[in-house]
């Protein structure tokens, strides 16, 4: 990808070794780009041990890219705090100098049940990681390119469910649909300040989260795991789930020279699952 290399990335939520964010740091490092790997690094109330990325896990996934000769910094980060946000951009500049690409990634999506069974408290986790939590990232990062004059990539992980309902899901489905308006609400006003905009719409990807689903949804619809698996590939023109490294080749490109004259999009890496 032209003009990547050099440049700085933060993603949010990539503190899992076999997840999505993960995954888009290993391809932005091998692109040339120095990476920050950012998670919540402890559990809470809401938000479970194994639901997270951990301190130690973070740690993991930064040494791995390491390896591979990237440079990294690690910076645990509470997307739904503004102070934390604040402490990640800083923390960034301060080690590496600049900021240029942004990806929001960080989020909850494992909360599946009937939308009249939820709780207030499980609503809200939602809203605020997902997308509150894009929301102050995106204010704080695009601060920072503005400042700098150098443009800048801001890309928001939605989903497919960004454009299409799915039962079990309101707060997820919502969510993912106001990320898709943010998208195209900020892109306009960046445009001026050569920063762009734009979200990532995967279909299923099966890291820790979409196990999760896989198990939830062949239960509910009286399947064997391998059933359900076997219906959702019929379901995809090109015969298979997503891959982690779909949705990365999709981000890498969209922060690259190549994209300067796309933003405000939402890009579907479906397999031709989702088509509007």
């Amino acid at each position: 990808m032209n003009g990547l290399k050099g440049k700085v990335a933060i993603c949010t939520g990539s503190g899992r070794r076999e997840g999505l964010g993960a995954a888009i740091l290993h391809r932005l490092a091998s692109e040339g780009c120095a990476v920050v790997v950012s998670d919540l690094g402890k559990p809470d109330q809401m938000l479970a041990a194994g639901d997270i990325g951990a301190t130690d896990e973070m740690e993991t996934v930064a040494g791995e890219l390491r390896a591979s000769g990237a440079r990294v910094l690690v910076v645990p980060c509470d997307v739904r705090n503004e102070a934390s946000v604040q402490q990640l951009i800083r923390r960034t500049v301060a080690e590496f100098g600049r900021l240029d690409i942004l990806v929001n990634n960080a989020g909850v999506g494992y909360m599946m049940k009937p939308f009249d069974e939820a709780t207030l408290e499980e609503w809200q986790l939602v809203m605020d990681v997902n997308l509150t939590g894009t929301f102050l990232c995106s204010k704080h990062a695009a601060r920072q390119m503005r400042a700098a004059g150098r443009g800048g990539r801001i890309i928001n992980i939605a989903s497919q469910a960004a454009k299409s309902g799915f039962a079990h899901l309101a707060g997820y489905v919502a969510s993912k649909h106001g990320m898709i308006g943010f998208t195209r609400s900020i892109a306009i006003e960046l445009g001026g300040d050569g920063i762009t905009v734009n979200a990532v719409c995967p279909n299923h990807v099966t890291t820790g989260l979409g196990a999760k689903q896989n198990e939830y949804y062949a239960r509910v619809q009286g399947l064997t795991l391998e059933e359900f698996q076997a219906a959702r590939r019929r379901r995809i023109p090109l015969g298979r789930p997503g891959l982690p490294a779909d949705t990365a080749a999709a981000v890498a490109f969209l922060a690259s020279d190549d994209a300067c004259y796309i933003t405000g999009d939402a890009l579907n890496v479906s397999g031709g699952e989702e088509t509007h």
